[in-house]
């Protein structure tokens, strides 16, 4: 299978190239982003410039695409009135991958299918909405039941996006576990201003450290962070190699949300992510991308490492 030949390869450390946002990129096509679901409603009624998005990171050198799953579950699609729409939803979203997978001329592209522990945020801001009333034995089922669809439509692994409330990820671990496709579980930091190194949570202030004990129970195929700022991943992966020892990846985000739209302010330039990005790979980072922010011009330049 493709994605036991890409996996070796990285094993080895050999660089792979992972796509950039995906919600962002709607966004800036026009696509109106929803306050509950966000991106996830896309595909009912924008399938063509998904399948677009998807394409159009391929032909800037990624290796790997991510099926706009972040928040296609049928809980985070109740929040927008569409949990009726659950199967119609996520089989457009991943077929849009699919079909840019098959008009592409490169070999072996892996579909990561993305599942997260978000919940409601509030309007405005990019803060957890704690009146959010679902407990965390539905978030479970409802991310179970989207990992089914991830694997059952083609999905080569299943991509951990945005952990970062230890209160809910266990749930999206669980979840993606009960799959049997290869997991790969990618946490979100942030960094003070002397340094210290915290989970993204906004409080209370959790250590990164102590975020990253779940995997002590999980084993996932590689581990890495996204939506986390560029000058903060370096420092983050060497955390996270005293506790993990498999392939490391990095895809930061730039910019800031205020939901339900991506602030597209002092978005990192080319070139400076090409300089952080050589740090990462020196610091053992195998797979590179980006995240909220980040476009296809970003991924042609992180691409240019491979040459």
């Amino acid at each position: 299978m493709a994605y036991h030949k890409t996996y070796e390869k990285i094993k080895t450390g050999e660089l792979f190239i992972l796509d950039g946002g995906t919600g962002t990129e709607l966004e800036k096509r026009g696509v109106p982003m929803d306050p509950g679901a966000w991106c996830g409603v896309a595909a009912l009624d924008n399938a063509n410039i998904l399948e677009e998005i998807h394409r159009d990171y391929l032909n800037a050198g990624a290796d790997m695409i991510t099926a706009n799953t972040y928040s296609t579950s049928r809980l985070m699609l109740s929040l927008s009135g569409h949990e009726e729409d659950f199967l119609e939803i996520n089989k457009k979203t991943i077929e849009a991958a699919q079909r840019a997978r098959r008009t592409c001329s490169k070999k072996d592209i892996l579909i990561a299918g993305s599942l997260s522990h978000r919940g409601p945020i509030a309007e405005g801001t990019a803060i957890p909405n704690r009146h959010d009333k679902s407990s965390i034995h539905q978030l479970e089922n409802a991310l179970t039941e989207l990992g089914n669809i991830l694997r059952e439509e083609g999905c080569d692994f299943i991509l951990l996006e945005m952990m970062y409330d230890p209160e809910r990820m266990k749930a999206a671990f669980n979840a993606a576990e009960t799959t049997g496709l290869p997991v790969w579980a990618g946490f979100s930091a942030r960094q003070s201003k002397n340094g210290d190194l915290f989970s993204f949570l906004p409080e209370p202030d959790l250590p990164l450290v102590e975020l990253l004990t779940i995997l002590s129970d999980f084993n996932p195929d590689s581990s890495g962070f996204m939506h986390t700022q560029s000058d903060a991943i370096e420092s983050s992966l060497k955390v996270l190699k005293n506790k993990f020892k498999g392939p490391l990846f990095a895809y930061p985000d730039s910019g800031y949300f205020k939901s339900p739209n991506w602030q597209f302010e002092n978005i990192i330039s080319n070139d400076a992510l090409k300089q952080f990005a050589e740090k990462w790979i020196k610091t053992g980072a195998t797979v590179i991308g980006g995240c909220c922010g980040l476009t296809p011009e970003h991924i042609k330049t992180l691409a240019s490492l491979k040459n």
